[in-house]
């Protein structure tokens, strides 16, 4: 319908509206261009399944569009696309325990998967038909808030749901939350409520204009924002932010002892928003809706998401939850998610932007990235300028070339992600990418593993590579030299102090204390964490050496099978293979980093300057209860944290394997468990025992 060259006058017409569109209100005199160029869009969007522009670009167009024939009816045309009906357009805060897991939700991304979860609600509960309540899932930062005797108490992050950190003194500065709230009137001496701190667009922008006024750096996004503010350590700047707060979810329930009250403890959810709202919390009392049956659901999620933009906050997507309490007492849940809840995701924000240029970066294992820099762009808040194109089969495979226009999404909202180029629009003076065949840092030959699609430099004094090293090598689950964070290893690497990984013992702290930053107290630290690393468990210096594909498990396995570090060169692949959790592909790069002479020095360097390579936990070990058994927990226990569980088998002389496997001797099972169990069932080789059946393992 449309040629070449009329697709490509289209597009120009359709970009410098969209210019003119936000500098100025749209004028009656382009109202023409305005119908032409949205038939246009119209036609590849309905027809082709091909849209040249993203929806939020679309439905700009298509309002300024509204908004000149509102304001003259005159001008309205029978054939206008307003006269159609379209359709498918912190630091020093304390840890503290959550009284119950928060756990995460289960995310589904269309009508199919919710049509599926339905389906498995019904079987779980019996019912022919569920009645669900439905909410906004706000998109902000998680909380959770304990109330005893009326009064607030403490308020936490979320953590990694199991534990979060004290952010009460924080908590307080948010108005919307009441310090004290009736819930004796209700029977309950103690309760936990869950929900999420929000910065509205309004307060958002509010803000960040008065950092421009201020010559300071504008916040991300509200989502960062909120999350940010409540792990600041000054909570007069907290209340600054004038964040607010909704609360959704009642977590855990004590009753008190007064058997006559006002009101009746909630039986349903909507019940218990109601409540909290009553009481005087921003509860979602008058965003939610009850719907009995999945089809109104669906329709309920998709008249949101077509809302979305004119909400006062962010949302990026849904919540259905199982009404009935007892209900979802009976549905249960997994180690994971609650199953009588889901989380309906709305699509991807996207725009479109031109790629102009293709940057190369190293990462520690030498692997070469490209990186695209496009004209920055907002989507979902974010202005977005870099993108990870991955590897150089992605770009083929997308077709990118330098100077394309290309449609630009946030996965999930977070991750930019490039959909795809549109080379209709090409000009001619676009340029194809060419990978590199030499490292865009020291200019090594780079390779390309069989079996692979990175391209990697592999020579191991490569600068970019040896700094991304001495990162990961301090890190937090390696030797954790607290206070070296990346910022002081790059600062550090090019005022020549470190040059690797072993400088990390020799720092000239005469020369670093007389630099901006770098007072008494904070040398003292840091010389404190370099020489506690020293003496970390084995495990963790494996791990911090980042040999290929050899995580903390497989470090941990490896740290048991010798007694003193260099004895791994002595290890053949046969030999290696036999250790558990480690294949062929993890044994050969192993062995081929012990068998390198460069990381053998490496090693010796590092013990002349006082890191322990022997393994001082090795005897206790091999003397232990379960000496030699491997185990896997899964499902919540009833008493012992998993964490907890592990370091028992550990310190007993057993391994941890990372999932089901005929190497497998024991699967601890607690409440809930869920594909782990199955598979195990399947082995026959796999024995199922409960917690209690591991204590007294231990014990005898």
């Amino acid at each position: 319908m449309y040629s070449a060259s009329a697709t490509k006058t289209l597009q120009e017409q359709t970009n410098k509206l969209l210019q003119q569109i936000k500098q100025d209100p749209p004028v009656s005199s382009v109202i023409n261009e305005l119908r032409n160029v949205l038939r246009f869009h119209e036609y590849r969007y309905y027809v082709l399944n091909d849209p040249l522009i993203s929806d939020f670009e679309y439905d700009t167009l298509y309002k300024s569009l509204e908004q000149l024939e509102t304001a003259d009816p005159a001008l309205i045309t029978p054939d206008s696309p307003t006269q159609r009906v379209a359709k498918g357009l912190g630091t020093d805060f304390q840890k503290v325990t959550h009284l119950v897991p928060m756990l995460s939700l289960e995310n589904s991304y269309n009508a199919e998967d919710l049509i599926d979860w339905d389906r498995k609600a019904k079987e779980l509960t019996g019912k022919e038909e569920v009645e669900y309540c439905a909410e906004p899932k706000f998109d902000g930062a998680g909380i959770s808030l304990i109330y005893e005797n009326d009064l607030l108490v403490r308020g936490a992050t979320r953590g990694d749901g199991t534990e979060g950190e004290d952010i009460t003194t924080n908590i307080k500065q948010i108005r919307s939350i009441p310090l004290s709230a009736a819930f004796s009137e209700y029977g309950i001496q103690q309760i936990e409520i869950r929900g999420e701190v929000l910065m509205t667009k309004k307060n958002f922008k509010a803000y960040n204009d008065k950092l421009a006024e201020e010559n300071l750096p504008p916040l991300a996004n509200p989502r960062n924002a909120a999350s940010g503010s409540l792990r600041i350590k000054d909570a007069k700047e907290v209340a600054k932010r004038n964040l607010e707060a909704f609360l959704y979810h009642v977590g855990y329930v004590m009753k008190s002892e007064v058997r006559s009250t006002k009101y009746e403890v909630p039986h349903t959810h909507a019940d218990a928003l109601s409540m909290l709202w009553n009481l005087g919390f921003r509860s979602p009392e008058n965003e939610k809706k009850i719907i009995k049956g999945i089809e109104g659901v669906i329709a309920f999620c998709k008249e949101y998401e077509a809302m979305r933009d004119t909400l006062p906050y962010e949302i990026d997507g849904m919540v259905i939850k199982v009404n009935d309490l007892e209900l979802q007492e009976k549905m249960g849940m997994t180690s994971h998610h609650p199953r009588w809840a889901i989380a309906y995701k709305f699509k991807a924000r996207q725009a479109t932007s031109k790629l102009r240029a293709v940057e190369y970066q190293v990462g520690r294992t030498g692997a070469v990235t490209p990186v695209a820099k496009i004209d920055p762009v907002p989507i979902g808040g974010v202005t977005v300028a870099s993108i990870s194109l991955h590897n150089a089969d992605f770009i083929a495979e997308k077709d990118l070339r330098l100077g394309d226009s290309v449609l630009v999404e946030r996965a999930g909202d977070v991750i930019p992600y490039i959909v795809k180029s549109f080379p209709e629009l090409r000009n001619g003076t676009e340029e194809i990418i060419v990978f590199p065949t030499h490292c865009p840092v020291c200019r090594h030959v780079l390779v390309k593993p069989e079996g692979e699609a990175v391209w990697r430099c592999n020579n191991i004094n490569c600068e970019a590579q040896v700094v991304e090293r001495i990162i990961h090598f301090n890190s937090k689950d390696a030797m954790d030299i607290r206070g070296m964070g990346e910022a002081n290893v790059r600062k550090f690497y090019e005022l020549g102090f470190l040059k690797d990984i072993p400088s990390l013992y020799q720092l000239p702290f005469e020369k670093i204390k007389e630099m901006e930053g770098f007072g008494a107290k904070s040398i003292d630290n840091l010389k404190a964490a370099i020489e506690n690393s020293k003496s970390q468990p084995l495990y963790r210096l494996i791990y911090a050496l980042g040999i290929r594909f050899v995580g903390e498990a497989t470090a941990k396995t490896l740290a048991n099978a010798v007694s003193y570090l260099p004895d791994l060169q002595q290890k053949s692949l046969e030999e290696l293979q036999q250790l558990e959790d480690v294949g062929p592909k993890v044994a050969t790069a192993i062995y081929d980093f012990f068998q390198n002479k460069e990381n053998i020095e490496l090693l010796q360097q590092l013990e002349a300057l006082g890191v322990v390579l022997k393994n001082e936990h090795k005897e206790i070990h091999s003397s232990g209860n379960l000496n030699g058994l491997t185990f896997l927990f899964t499902g919540t226990l009833p008493t012992l944290k998993r964490s907890d569980a592990e370091q028992m088998v550990e310190a007993n002389g057993g391994s941890i394997l990372s999932g089901v496997s005929a190497k497998l001797n024991y699967l601890v099972v607690g409440a809930d468990a869920g594909s782990k169990l199955e598979k195990a069932k399947k082995l026959n080789t796999v024995k199922i025992i409960t917690e209690e059946e591991f204590l007294n393992m231990l014990k005898n």
